[in-house]
């Protein structure tokens, strides 16, 4: 009954859920289907170019002439179900699944092709079982087959015909198609002595190559040419992004304002490895869950005023301050930063609400890698974070029953709640903090021209006040005016000693996240997310908060701090083996005893080291494989996990070597942060390096080699030690003590 219910349940959410297709959810129909990896042209047009969803992909398959071959219609359903489980499991079905199946088919109650999908799912939902295993690996096996550019349909079912739930058939596999596509690619004609003319060979030779040494840091780009596997990785830069909301008319703090960064990585070779030329790579709006958003400017009046906010500026609906327009479903291009070695789009200008008026914290983009031919090499799903949940109203609403923050004119009392509170902070600033007629000459020196002594009046006379006008602001690129402190350090400043509502205490004296979320995007954004933000002890109670990295608001406020560039950094926590759950000691922030896990000294200017700017392994950026500030991997919100787990198979950090590389590279040292390789060759390898250099392996096995926070495994890993097997599931520590008696057994 237990099956049945499980497999009721994944066929009801099967007809529930329609959500755009990722190239592992195809592939594993490939597979299910056809009994082969798809070829390199087909995964493309039905993830990509087809516009269709996962079900209506799983139906038009079994249209196909191929289909109709394997499936004539007197294929019985006994039979029909059989050879499903075996493409999928390497078996046959058993009895119980066997009776339930054939009686939905035979009454109808499912179709073919959601037989499949539920099928599929119903492994995935088992992560552990030997059937999820073994559909893991031959999608893993068929996915490198289709992203080398094959499209020998014998030779796609030859590649995965001996994969098993054993990670080594993969590893077999892999190196099959390697095989093959050299001996394609011998085929190509190349003339030594010209140089340009071998440049435009579609294939780049790194047969010769030493792929026994770590992959370099190299940022020397890789000119396109290549019908080789491809990884597109892309990220926002902060994990989220608050703006104004839909009414801009009275004063704005931030804009519409996000960014997108990206690297594109051949896996070919260990060296040059980015990709720098002879591409595009664009973003566009990507339905998810329901969720579409492909329009900015019908949901916000920001383009009524964006010129009286930023005098200069040309308002053109959905084109942000930088030129960059709202994703939609046309493909918008991004530019290559040489500075920063990425690809970017900064200044996207994206709301936070679906064409339907949901609102929507998490909208998501699809980000394209193309040749110079328009043959897509690689794509990445990632979200572009935007909350309108500053709730300054909370205090400075008409209605509230605290007079606190009331103007000694009185309460505004506008009937449109939007504009309501705004009016009354304006009132309070006019009264605190009179401008003076130097500063107002200086404003309109800056091109505002209609600004008054009153900020107030100036609001009721239709110019909206842009807030960093006279306050500097790191994150908008304005000057302070007169004594105007910048921007973070007046607002965190003065509500330091600012009565919460919610529970009586000062915003500076709260100890958890509400005081934070009064202002930024909050209860419902929930913008901490990430795993720091989702760390919790036995009781379930959250050990890190807003604070536990930036202080208190006093502390932020501090006039001697930079905003937006004085930041916590990884290594005042990540330290010594330890993670310590926050980086203040006394109010300080912790002393740096370990660099292996820091960001770059110096960046991305003199005297700050942020994590955003900073580039590790590869020159890849840190945030490219951990995730953004905020949101590090793996996140409480579906949406982040998804692009890790298309570019490796499972959430979390970006950690499986065969993300970037086509074969893994064998070093001690040379991987991510000092690693060793990780998978059955190091573990056949690693007894002398034990041996002979045994304190290396305490930085991350622990002292007593039992393992650490720091050797659990990201994913379920099997190995064969000794004629062994031995099976880790995700999160379990690696010790000296998990496959023999310690360091010395």
């Amino acid at each position: 009954m237990k099956l049945l219910f499980a497999i009721i349940l994944t066929v009801s959410i099967l007809y529930a859920s329609e959500e755009t297709p990722t190239k592992e959810e195809v592939t594993k129909l490939y597979v299910a289907t056809f009994n082969r990896a798809p070829d390199s042209a087909g995964l493309e047009y039905w993830t990509n170019s087809s516009k269709l969803m996962l079900s209506q992909i799983a139906q038009s398959f079994f249209n196909q002439p191929e289909a109709q071959t394997i499936y004539p219609a007197d294929t019985s359903n006994i039979d029909f179900i059989n050879s499903v489980y075996e493409n999928l499991f390497n078996r046959l079905a058993d009895a119980e699944g066997m009776d339930y199946w054939k009686s939905e088919l035979d009454k109808g109650a499912i179709s073919k092709d959601r037989f499949i999908e539920a099928v599929i799912h119903g492994a995935e939902d088992n992560e552990n079982s030997t059937d999820a295993k073994v559909l893991s690996n031959k999608s893993l096996a068929a996915l490198y087959y289709a992203e080398a550019g094959l499209e020998d349909t014998p030779e796609a079912k030859t590649v995965i015909s001996g994969v098993t739930e054993d990670v080594e058939t993969v590893g077999a596999a892999n190196t099959e198609v390697d095989e093959l596509e050299h001996e394609v690619h011998d085929e190509v004609s190349v003339d030594d002595t010209d140089e340009d003319n071998a440049a435009e060979v579609a294939y780049e030779d790194d047969s010769h190559q030493d792929t026994s040494v770590p992959a370099e840091n190299n940022t020397t780009g890789t000119t396109v040419g290549a019908a080789a596997g491809y990884t597109l990785l892309a990220w926002n830069d902060l994990g989220m992004h608050c703006f104004d909301g839909s009414d801009f008319s009275v004063f704005s703090i931030l804009p519409p304002y996000n960014n997108l960064n990206a690297q594109l990585i051949t896996k070919s070779g260990t060296s040059n490895k980015h990709i720098t030329t002879g591409v595009t790579i664009s973003y566009e709006a990507l339905s998810n869950n329901g969720h579409t958003n492909t329009v900015s400017s019908t949901k916000t009046n920001f383009w009524d005023y964006l010129v009286s906010l930023f005098p200069g500026a040309t308002s053109v609906n959905d084109v942000g301050l930088t030129g960059n327009r709202a994703p939609s479903t046309t493909p918008q291009n991004m530019v290559y930063n040489a500075t920063n070695n990425w690809w970017e789009a900064d200044g996207i200008p994206l709301i936070n609400r679906d064409d339907d008026n949901m609102t929507n914290f998490y909208p998501m983009v699809r980000v394209v890698a193309k040749d110079s031919s328009g043959v897509v090499l690689a794509t990445a799903d990632v979200v572009l974070p935007v909350s309108d949940e500053m709730n300054c109203a909370k205090c400075h609403a008409s209605t509230v029953a605290s007079t606190d923050a009331k103007p000694i004119a009185g309460w505004e009392n506008s009937s449109d709640p939007l504009k309501d509170y705004k009016f009354n902070i304006l009132r309070l600033h006019d009264e605190k903090y009179p401008i003076n007629s130097a500063d107002l000459s200086a404003v309109q020196a800056k091109g505002y021209t209609n600004y008054k002594a009153s900020l107030y009046e100036t609001a009721k006379s239709g110019t909206p006040i842009l807030c960093a006008t006279c306050h500097s602001s790191n994150a908008l690129g304005t000057t302070s005016i007169g004594n105007a402190q910048p921007l973070t350090a007046s607002l965190h400043s003065k509500h330091a000693g600012a009565i919460d509502p919610s529970n009586g205490l000062t915003l500076n004296s709260s100890s958890n996240r509400s005081a934070c979320y009064s202002c930024h995007p909050g209860s419902s954004t929930q913008c901490l997310r990430g795993a720091m933000g989702s760390a919790k002890d036995s009781n379930g109670t959250q050990m890190m908060q807003c604070q536990s990295c930036h202080g208190s608001m006093s502390d932020v406020g501090n006039s001697s701090r930079i905003g937006w560039l004085d930041q916590p950094n990884c290594q005042v926590c990540h330290q010594g083996g330890e993670r310590h759950q926050s980086a203040l000691v006394n109010g300080s922030l912790r002393t740096v005893l370990d660099t292996t896990f820091s960001t770059n000294p110096n960046t991305p200017a003199s005297g700050v080291s942020l994590y955003r700017y900073s580039k590790g392994h590869g020159d890849l950026k840190c945030s490219s494989c951990h995730g953004s500030t905020h949101a590090i991997f793996p996140t409480s919100h579906a949406q982040d996990n998804i692009y890790s787990q298309q570019i490796q198979g499972h959430s979390g950090t970006v950690a499986e070597c065969t993300s970037c590389h086509k074969t893994v590279p064998t070093t001690i040292t040379g991987g991510p942060h000092g690693m060793h390789t990780v998978g059955q060759a190091w573990v056949e390898a690693h007894q002398d390096v034990a041996e002979h250099n045994s304190t290396n392996c305490k930085k991350c096995h622990g002292s007593d080699y039992r393992g650490s926070v720091l050797s659990k495994t990201f994913s379920a890993r099997t190995f064969k030690i000794d004629d062994q097997t031995k099976t880790f599931n995700r999160g379990d520590k690696v010790s000296c003590y998990s496959c023999h008696n310690g360091p010395n057994g």
